[in-house]
């Protein structure tokens, strides 16, 4: 709820919304033409441009009493950018459309403004436009440009029989700081609290996979073992990942009180969280990785099985296998 003094969306034209947006958004040095004009204008000297878009929905993805109009701007920035990353390219410039409901207070707005501008700015990405509109619900979609920089796209669908799978990043935190919340412990840890709220994906070291020969590579934004399924399935092989107490043992770790608190299983957050946007890639072996990436696995071939994903050469014995946006 906004203070009794304290302007709403509907309280402002849309001028002068835009007005308390446009001084936090990032120009970017590859935009040519900034917001102002029907559209924007981005260098892209590759002659080649990486997109992706993304949907954040109040309600589904994020709650407003969880989350300040800062978190969901980093958050939604951060998203965007590690799927640019993942494909080996540098992010350049987004675009975001907002839809706000008129009791939406402006001060949220501005601070979604703020979070996109302090999620971009230090990358140099540019925040080159977009649409407001109004609606019943909070709705942020992001679309992220990003340039190769005369690289090939590294694909989902190039992991080889004898590859290693190899991670950058954390993972298990965001899930961990999503069921803090959900219990009502959110002073329990703010560390964790905090990954959920804003993520930091590895952005550099996706380019530097690329650089390095990675065969495939992908976001983990649904969970480990859901986005190393879509990599098995696209290249037809298998990925036989190490048990997460010997991979993951620095996640498990620093996981442990926040599990022992909700009697959960940390190593159910590691192997099935999302959120935390780590990059998983495979690489030829003998293939010296880029930091921060660490080995996490081996790639087999199918065998008599099917394309998939086994854990120290098993099924994976975890209750859900990641997020699914359609599951009830």
């Amino acid at each position: 709820m906004s203070a009794p003094d304290e302007p709403t969306v509907a309280d402002l034209s849309e001028d002068e919304l835009l007005a308390r947006i446009f001084p936090h958004l990032p120009r970017g040095s590859r935009t040519l033409v900034p917001p102002g004009d029907d559209a924007a204008v981005v260098h892209a000297p590759d002659g080649r441009v990486v997109v992706s878009t993304d949907v954040l929905v109040e309600g589904r993805h994020f709650r407003r009493d969880w989350s300040s109009g800062e978190d969901v701007g980093h958050r939604a920035a951060a998203q965007n950018l590690a799927d640019v990353a993942a494909m080996g390219a540098v992010p350049t410039a987004l675009v975001v459309a907002l839809v706000a409901p008129g009791d939406l207070p402006a001060s949220w707005v501005t601070g979604l403004a703020r979070g996109l501008g302090q999620a971009c700015a230090p990358l140099d990405v540019g925040v080159v436009g977009g649409d407001l509109s109004g609606g019943p619900a909070v709705v942020v979609a992001v679309t992220v440009h990003g340039d190769l920089a005369g690289r090939a796209p590294v694909l989902r669908s190039g992991a080889r029989p004898g590859d290693v799978v190899a991670h950058a990043g954390v993972q298990g935190r965001s899930a961990a700081g999503l069921a803090l919340l959900l219990a009502g412990h959110a002073d329990a840890d703010a560390g964790l609290v905090h990954a959920y709220r804003r993520p930091e994906p590895p952005l550099p070291a996706g380019p530097a996979a690329a650089d390095a020969g990675a065969t495939a590579m992908l976001d983990v934004s649904d969970g480990l073992l859901r986005d190393a399924g879509r990599i098995a399935r696209a290249s037809g092989v298998v990925l036989d990942l190490d048990e997460p107490a010997s991979a993951f043992a620095g996640d498990l770790e620093r996981l442990a009180e926040a599990a022992a608190l909700l009697g959960a299983d940390p190593r159910e957050w590691v192997l099935a969280g999302g959120e935390d946007h780590g990059l998983l890639a495979t690489f030829p072996p003998g293939t010296a990785l880029p930091p921060p990436f660490r080995a996490v696995g081996r790639v087999a071939a199918v065998g008599t099985g099917t394309a998939g994903v086994l854990v120290e050469g098993r099924e994976p014995d975890v209750r859900t296998s990641g997020w699914d946006h359609f599951a009830r």
